[in-house]
């Protein structure tokens, strides 16, 4: 083993994790640590790459819907490599660009390796070196899980990591999973011309939404592609032709369906065990590294002084929004050790882009519903849908829905769920709502609305909310 460096800071990890030098660290020596494509999940192989898939799918279903408004618009197909490679030649540049000006700054050394803990304050990376730290921040994410099962390893079957920079569009695709990344994908691959078979172990959906919002959301998937409830995933075997067949147990019965490519999205995992984080930190049973409000990572239950971790590490949010809110209450606390700042992750939204998108913010009607009974409040709720405000008539959306929750004594928002053309936006006021402490009625006439516009659909799930206030 190498003679130890040592630096002030060092992260591990080039996500949100490189996000944290700022001029408070100017003149101090700083390590990132990451075998990894530089940029981290987001960047390369998760929110920015899906999403600028999951566009032109969505501009080709809109497409095939515009029969019902009057207008034919005739689909001649789509071009896999184009599109990937409008994609990666952004995304690539950005990793590659980030990573030479990294390397380019005389306070800043970038280890391309991946590293393993061998102390509270030290690591080992692969090649050997050691190093060693006053403060150290564990950014290392997470990375899919594939399920054990025989034909796993078969090169036609593919995670999210590596489905997107596959060479042609397949011709028959079947996804693994009932959440968010499988869904997604569903919705690229069957709107681009894949036949898609989309199998999930559970009666429905997205499961950790809403129920009403689940079931929506479910029929509206089954109307689009080949889907399968209640059947798993048992092997994947080797066919003619560079095709596999995929089997799944469908209540006891054998059920072989053809592929061309199998990706399986069936979770992801925190890379603490990579790190070997547990050897010297509380590691829950989900593999999560412990920190305290203030990012601070934990041991017996106490921080660490000088150790800190955000993200997909140590959050079980997995989202890029709240890895970099996380980042900017470590990079705050770092520098300010007698000012700690708490992150706050009382209403983290999420959003589903497939086709219809989906946004969510707050408690579901179940978890709201069992709060209500346990703190003693009556609940109110409202489902205003698309097709009772002017935007809606126009799109002719009949199955998309705001849904709302909120206490009736107080008209305190609870939760807000929205399943239909521009969720992830319409979500937004109702999240600054309930951010802010605004009560339904005041969020409701306190401002204008612009008519017809479709935020309408906010303002009268607002207004239907009948509360005290």
């Amino acid at each position: 083993m190498s003679t130890p460096r040592h630096y002030d800071l060092i992260i591990v990890g080039s996500g949100s994790g490189n996000s944290l030098p700022n001029q408070d660290y100017e003149g101090k020596k700083i390590a990132i640590v990451d075998g990894g494509r530089f940029g981290g999940t987001c960047l390369n192989f998760g929110c920015i790459p899906t999403k600028m898939y999951v566009y032109p799918a969505s501009t080709v279903t809109r497409a095939k819907e515009a029969a019902a408004l009057g207008v034919n618009l005739d689909f001649k197909g789509a071009s896999w490599r184009q599109i990937r490679d409008r994609i990666f030649g952004r995304i690539d540049a950005i990793s590659e660009g980030g990573l030479d000006w990294r390397k380019s700054l005389p306070n800043v050394d970038v280890y391309q390796e991946y590293a393993r803990l061998t102390g509270t304050h030290s690591l080992v990376t692969d090649s050997g070196q050691e190093l060693t730290a006053d403060q150290l921040v564990l950014a290392a994410g997470s990375r899919p899980v594939l399920p054990q099962v025989p034909g796993i390893d078969l090169p036609q079957v593919h995670s999210s990591d590596t489905v997107m920079r596959i060479e042609d569009l397949p011709g028959r695709v079947v996804i693994i999973g009932g959440g968010f990344i499988a869904s997604e994908f569903a919705h690229v691959f069957s709107a681009l011309g894949s036949q898609v078979t989309q199998a999930v172990r559970s009666d429905r959906l997205l499961r950790n939404h809403d129920q009403t919002i689940s079931e929506i959301f479910t029929r509206q998937a089954a109307k689009q592609w080949d889907l399968r409830l209640h059947h798993s995933l048992t092997a994947i075997e080797a066919a003619e032709d560079g095709a596999v067949a995929v089997i799944l147990d469908h209540e006891g019965e054998r059920v072989e369906v053809p592929a061309d490519l199998v990706l399986v999205a069936t979770g992801r995992t925190p890379n603490s065990d990579s790190l070997e984080a547990a050897s010297y930190f509380d590691v829950n049973e989900r593999g999560l590294i412990q920190v305290d409000a203030y990012q601070r990572v934990l041991s017996g239950g106490q921080p660490v002084k000088g150790v800190w971790a955000l993200g997909d590490v140590s959050s079980p949010y997995q989202l890029k929004h709240v890895a970099n809110a996380e980042m900017r209450t470590v990079q705050w606390n770092l520098t300010h050790p007698d000012q700690l700042r708490a992150s706050d992750h009382r209403f983290v939204p999420s959003a589903v882009f497939s086709y219809p998108p989906i946004a969510s913010v707050g408690l579901t009607e179940t978890q709201a519903r069992a709060q209500a009974e346990e703190e003693g409040f009556e609940l109110a709720i409202k489902e205003q849908k698309y097709a009772d405000v002017a935007y809606g008539w126009a799109m002719g959306d009949a199955e998309g829905i705001c849904k709302l929750l909120a206490r009736k004594d107080t008209g305190q928002l609870l939760g807000a769920h929205i399943i239909g053309e521009e969720a992830p936006s319409l979500i937004q006021p109702l999240i600054q709502a309930m951010s802010f402490g605004l009560s339904a009625q005041d969020m409701a006439r306190g401002q204008y609305w612009i008519h017809p516009a479709l935020t309408e659909l906010v303002e009268n799930a607002l207004l239907g909310l009948e509360t005290q206030s």
